[in-house]
């Protein structure tokens, strides 16, 4: 999994700082007794974090030193952040398959799920994630639970789909809730409705989610100018009303929100040899990758263009298919945490309802990333500068080997 390996003899450390770029990279320290534990981390200076680790002890201190016990060193160099992360992820799942999830400490996505399962669908706000393969369905990543919690509510109140959690006995005599009161739900509680109603409007929601608010947009739009065809002036500026209080609705959804088992894109990242990209897979959640997508230094010849040797990489990916729920919701948390981030290095593209991919704005993509440009889409604003940034991830490293 890592690339390259240097033995490590503490009289000549010289030869092993000379040897090692001052580069980003994840790494493995291991010592020379057969049953030791390896040392596993990634740093944005590779060369400065193992002088740190590996170098000659002045004076008492705190500070981690693992200059007597190590005799290898192995490494693999990064071109970003994300592959950095992804790939300790797996380093970390392969060599300590039992405790890896607390030491990387993952923060599940925020989803929504449809409980089509039940016999009287609804909604709610989940971070576990069941199988994929069965009625149940699954939109997001959101950047918190708040997030989705908020996003589900306000759509929900332009559906009458019930709200409450328990599994419905219908009983004409049950008194219903606060939104059967309101008329905000059909209240199949106690027949407010018949089995086939509150299907249809099963299915309205469902529409909704799967297309991004589109379909709601799409029909209350089109019951407007049905109105004002038919002269009906007042029910128009009331169904314009609608729309308009549903903009802001749809306006707080990230792009990265799908469908789960929709879920198609590439995420294009720097890669550390020269004139190289690097392209990610996401299906279904599921991240793989990476694979190197190299930059021409002319322009390429007219019998390819760009947009075929781009579909040519992304044909030659394995299937991203991860083997157990548990894998998916970790992928789904790296793929957030990148995605949400202040600022963020790389481009993601997701494919349209069809399951084609832009690959135009893929190119251009290719082309910022590797000149190391602005993205195409807006970035959320930085909490604070950079520069504090780069200091705080020094000082969490040091703080890690003291520890």
């Amino acid at each position: 999994m890592l690339t390259e390996r240097l033995e490590f003899v503490a009289e000549r450390d010289s030869e092993t700082w000379a040897a090692v770029p001052a580069s980003p990279a994840v790494f493995l320290l291991r010592g020379g007794e057969q049953h030791s534990e390896p040392y596993i981390s990634k740093t944005a200076n590779l060369r400065r974090r193992l002088h740190r680790l590996l170098g000659p002890v002045e004076g008492r201190t705190r500070k981690l030193n693992l200059r007597d016990r190590i005799r290898s060193i192995e490494y693999t160099l990064t071109g970003s952040d994300f592959e950095s992360g992804f790939l300790l992820y797996k380093l970390l799942r392969a060599t300590f398959p039992k405790t890896y999830g607390d030491r990387l400490r993952f923060r599940f996505a925020p989803l929504v799920k449809m409980h089509l399962e039940n016999e009287y669908p609804r909604a709610s706000i989940t971070t576990q994630l069941g199988r994929l393969n069965r009625r149940s369905l699954y939109y997001g990543p959101f950047l918190s639970r708040a997030a989705a919690e908020k996003f589900m509510n306000d759509s929900l109140d332009f559906f009458k789909l019930r709200r409450c959690v328990d599994d419905l006995d219908p009983d004409p005599k049950f008194p219903g809730c606060i939104y059967s009161e309101m008329k905000m739900c059909l209240a199949p509680c106690f027949k407010g409705c018949s089995d086939e109603e509150y299907k249809q409007e099963v299915g309205r929601v469902r529409n909704y989610f799967d297309s991004g608010g589109e379909s709601l947009v799409r029909e209350l739009s089109e019951q407007r100018e049905a109105a004002s065809a038919n002269l009906d002036f007042e029910n128009a500026a009331a169904l314009h009303t609608r729309i308009e209080k549903l903009k802001p609705v749809l306006g707080q959804l990230p792009e990265i929100v799908h469908r789960l088992d929709q879920m198609h894109a590439v995420m294009i990242q720097p890669w550390a040899a020269a004139e190289s990209v690097v392209f990610y897979r996401i299906e279904v959640g599921c991240i793989s990758g990476p694979i190197a997508f190299p930059i021409p230094s002319t322009e390429p010849a007219k019998s390819q263009s760009m947009e075929s040797r781009v579909q040519e990489a992304l044909d030659s990916f394995p299937p991203a298919r991860a083997k157990s729920a548990l894998e998916t919701m970790e992928h789904l948390a790296l793929f957030k945490r990148w995605y949400y981030r202040s600022r963020r290095v790389g481009e993601v593209f997701f494919a349209d309802d069809r399951g084609v991919l832009p690959l135009r704005r893929l190119v251009r993509g290719i082309s910022r990333v590797y000149r190391g440009e602005h993205p195409e889409t807006t970035v959320i604003e930085p909490s604070f500068p950079q520069g504090k940034q780069v200091k705080d991830e020094e000082r969490h490293e040091k703080n890690k080997d003291e520890r």
